[in-house]
């Protein structure tokens, strides 16, 4: 594919290196000249400075002849204007990214369709419902739905006396064989493995697995974790993410925000209803403990420093709260930030990645999401009439080393994969891919 990505930043920059790993070509636009001038000192990108609105910058770049178009700067008014106009100019595709809520209803979207554009991404309005996802399953360091729920990955880390550790993965399918689960892949010491047969489980595994919701309660008690009661939670930040995330959560639980910012907390009075916004450094331990962290059930920071979010985790921590969520930008803090206590990390770069990388797919992909600290994706693949897939149950596939196909789902009903499973026209297919295995698979369901 040949794909245009406008960008001011590191979201842009990202998800190139996501796309260029899977043969596309790509030409970034950018303002910045300085940092377009280290990007070509590293890789092979094509690289562009210029405005994405202006229309001789759109053709130096070839737009004519672009598959996708990709706007992602921070200015929501420049993305939707580079689409429009790269649409006019002849692109196949466009997709731009929008941070205020009102560009998500249903009325602006079918307005921003006729005029041509074929996406809209929001990294706000995804993160927010992530961590909502993440205090209902609150065992889970990182969960996903496929087929509006009928599947779901859940990913939990292995703690010290849970029943499965020393046993090998063999001995755990056949021991608990009468739940819905299959283990997808292994994070471990900072690599990521799709596990055989043979190899054994160890403390502080991240498991990630792919269940049916009823069996999800068995899988946490495997994993030596407690589902608790999420009641009070504190959020720091009331930026974005911080503002929608309270807002939906408002009506069902105790919600308290703090901003450092007057002004912010002026606009957050006004916007929320029922949650408690309070003015005040949530870096003071001594605040910190005189606005009630002690009573809370969840800390969530999703402050513009991803430092800040940490440090306040850890703290959070300290005082013996049970479940952090934190907003990491830098994704080379996902793991440390993991492996120092912090429960669930939270990242708009992966957000992005993954609600583009589908489109850059030949195969019919109705969900994909790019994991948090592991390099691999999990994919929902639509199955074509006449497909690879189809024509052998999924053992006898040449299926690549590096991926793994975890549940299928057919006319509303979901089904853990198994070796002599047939895959049929129309099935919905959860599969997980580490960075060489996602290629091949998709020839598979091309």
């Amino acid at each position: 594919m040949d794909i245009i990505i406008a960008g001011d930043g590191e979201v842009g920059l990202h998800l190139a290196e996501a796309l260029v790993r899977s043969n596309h070509n790509i030409t970034i636009v950018d303002p910045h000249e300085e940092l377009l001038k280290m990007v070509e000192s590293h890789s092979d990108l094509m690289t562009i400075t210029g405005d994405s609105t202006s229309t001789s910058v759109l053709l130096r770049a070839n737009v004519k002849r672009a598959d996708l178009v990709i706007s992602v700067l921070h200015d929501e008014h420049i993305n939707l204007l580079t689409c429009i106009i790269a649409k006019k100019l002849g692109a196949k595709k466009v997709i731009a990214r929008v941070n205020t809520m009102e560009n998500l209803s249903p009325e602006v979207w079918r307005m921003y369709q006729d005029l041509g554009i074929d996406g809209l991404l929001s990294p706000e309005d995804i993160a927010a419902q992530e961590i909502i996802s993440l205090l209902k399953q609150n065992a889970s360091l990182e969960t996903y739905d496929f087929s509006g729920g009928k599947l779901q990955l859940f990913m939990v880390k292995l703690e010290q006396g849970a029943e499965i550790l020393g046993k090998t993965v063999e001995e755990v399918s056949d021991q608990y064989q009468h739940i819905d689960f299959r283990i997808a892949a292994i994070h471990r010491r900072q690599n990521t493995f799709i596990p055989m047969g043979d190899d054994v489980f160890q403390v502080s595994d991240m498991v990630y697995v792919v269940t049916k919701p009823h069996a999800i309660k068995d899988i946490i008690h495997l994993s030596g974790k407690k589902q608790i009661n999420i009641h009070n939670v504190m959020i720091v930040g009331g930026g974005r993410v911080g503002r929608i995330t309270a807002k939906r959560l408002e009506n069902d639980m105790n919600i308290k925000v703090l901003e450092m910012s007057k002004e912010r907390c002026m606009e957050l009075t006004n916007y929320l209803e029922d949650a408690l916004v309070v003015n005040v450094d949530a870096r003071n331990l001594d605040l910190l403990e005189d606005e009630g962290i002690k009573n809370m059930d969840a800390f969530i920071a999703v402050t513009d420093n991803t430092e800040t979010n940490i440090l306040t985790c850890l703290q959070a921590k300290s005082f013996g709260v049970k479940k952090t969520i934190a907003l990491v930008e830098n994704i080379d803090y996902i793991d440390i930030s993991q492996n120092i206590g912090i429960d669930s990390i939270i990242n708009k770069k992966l957000i992005a990645a993954s609600y583009m990388v589908k489109y850059t797919l030949g195969a019919k992909v109705s969900s994909l999401k790019c994991l948090s600290g592991i390099d691999a994706d999990i994919v929902e693949f639509e199955v074509r009439a006449g497909s690879a897939v189809t024509r052998k149950p999924i053992g006898q596939l040449s299926m690549p080393s590096d991926a793994i196909i975890c549940g299928i789902t057919r006319d509303g009903e979901s089904y853990i994969a198994t070796e002599d499973f047939q895959i049929e026209a129309d099935d919905r297919v959860v599969v997980l891919a580490l960075p060489n295995g996602i290629s091949l698979v998709e020839k598979l369901f091309h």
